[in-house]
């Protein structure tokens, strides 16, 4: 699976983002799929992450109510939607894949494309 983040920036604190991923190669909706991100300096951290058929979805505690994942399977297309931003939230966010959504939130994913640069000023 080849995968692609995009639709980062520079976001005022308290703004919105939405994050698109754009994968490609083997069957999209054989995955569960996932963000995560890697703020400047620090290790990559779990956000979200949302099985094959979109019905289930798994975020980081600290997010939850302010970011939601979903996944569109006809276009092999994962997104994440960012409300009330905060400048912590600053990080190259990144997609991810695999079989099985433990690996995800443990950052052991067999699949990981570019990320994209979100910036949260304050």
């Amino acid at each position: 699976v080849q995968l692609q983040a995009s639709g980062g920036g520079l976001v005022q604190a308290g703004g919105s983002l939405r994050l698109s991923c754009a994968a490609s190669g083997r069957t999209f909706s054989s995955y569960y799929m996932g963000w995560v991100r890697q703020p400047h300096g620090k290790e990559r951290e779990f956000v979200a992450a949302i099985s094959w058929n979109g019905r289930n979805t798994y975020y980081a505690d600290s997010l939850k109510g302010r970011f939601t994942i979903s996944r569109d399977n006809a276009k092999n297309s994962l997104y994440l939607q960012m409300n009330s931003l905060k400048p912590e939230d600053t990080a190259v966010y990144y997609c991810a894949a695999d079989t099985s959504v433990l690996n995800i939130c443990e950052g052991r994913y067999e699949y990981w494309g570019h990320g994209t640069q979100v910036t949260v000023s304050s």
